[in-house]
């Protein structure tokens, strides 16, 4: 933890909040809804990452035991329409990302995909065995519209809750037992529009990994990124997004998650991450490499390739 007070000013990054909103009837759509946390849809097929909405505050994720907020998880998907899913697929096990993956995927008819990790949350919530997928990294799932790959990666160091969860997670418990477990990224191909899309839910990543794998977009998480050393942001964006040959980037996971998504956004306080950091070096390596990169704008159906 560092001791420099405060958090980036999103005012000075007005000029990033620039995704092209979706137009009716565009071939594909994302909505994000803060975090990880992605809403992919094509009118008629849907697929959401993680589903975190329950967000709790700071001192009860110290201090006390956490439990998915039904009322919170239900408001979210109103908002943002989500009524049918395909699958919620989990990036990692962190309770910032997959606190509610189950819940979302019980009210919304879905599997749930992910590693071993995720399928132990998804058998403390009650889910059924035919519920729950563990993916074989780098082996295609099929997915309504959507054919998906999850690929091995890392979190990004610090991980303050390494390991796997070997057991059904049954909240309320404390925060330590979402452990890390499996770390994905997540290349999504949608057959009918033959377009690609890579997520990466955390900043990091495995060397060489996505050698082979193409994505026209990329939604690179960036939590802790600000921290890191300058070199490891460069090996960060040439493992993701020049892997891949993408020529868009979105970036996400800079939001602080304590605060529920009824208030505006902030950036996460400086000691935990720093945006600005981020920004300044993503921004050099984006535009030596003719990337157009940009922020989302929460609850908005966006289209990338607009």
């Amino acid at each position: 933890m560092r001791l420099k007070p405060g958090r980036p000013d999103l005012a000075g990054y007005a000029h990033r909040f620039t995704v092209p909103a979706a137009a009716p009837g565009a071939a594909l759509s994302l909505t994000w809804l803060g975090v990880s946390t992605l809403l992919i849809d094509d009118g008629s097929s849907a697929l959401l990452t993680d589903g975190y909405f329950s967000r709790p505050g700071l001192a009860r994720v110290q201090f006390g035991k956490v439990a998915p907020a039904p009322a919170r998880v239900d408001g979210c998907l109103a908002r943002a329409g989500i009524r049918d899913l395909a699958a919620v697929v989990a990036v990692h096990t962190h309770i910032d990302h997959v606190l509610d993956s189950a819940l979302v995927a019980e009210r919304t008819g879905a599997v749930l995909v992910g590693g071993s990790s995720a399928a132990n949350v998804g058998r403390g919530h009650g889910l059924a065995e035919d519920r729950l997928v563990v993916a074989v990294p780098d082996s295609p799932i099929t997915l309504g519209a959507y054919d998906l790959t999850l690929i091995e990666s890392r979190h990004c160091p610090p991980d303050r809750f390494p390991g796997s969860i070997t057991a059904p997670v049954t909240p309320p418990v404390r925060v330590s037992a979402y452990r890390c477990g499996e770390a994905w990224s997540v290349v999504v191909a949608h057959r009918p529009s033959g377009r690609r899309l890579l997520i990466v839910g955390s900043a990091g990543f495995v060397p060489g990994a996505l050698d082979g794998q193409t994505a026209d977009v990329v939604y690179l998480g960036v939590g802790q990124l600000g921290l890191q050393p300058r070199q490891y942001l460069v090996d960060y964006w040439s493992e993701t997004v020049r892997a891949v040959g993408a020529n868009t980037v979105v970036l996400t996971h800079w939001d602080d998650f304590f605060r529920p998504l009824s208030k505006p956004l902030r950036a996460l306080p400086y000691a935990g991450d720093d945006l600005n950091v981020t920004m300044r070096v993503l921004d050099e390596l984006a535009e030596a490499d003719g990337v157009a990169l940009h922020l989302p704008t929460v609850w908005r159906r966006e289209d990338p390739w607009g």
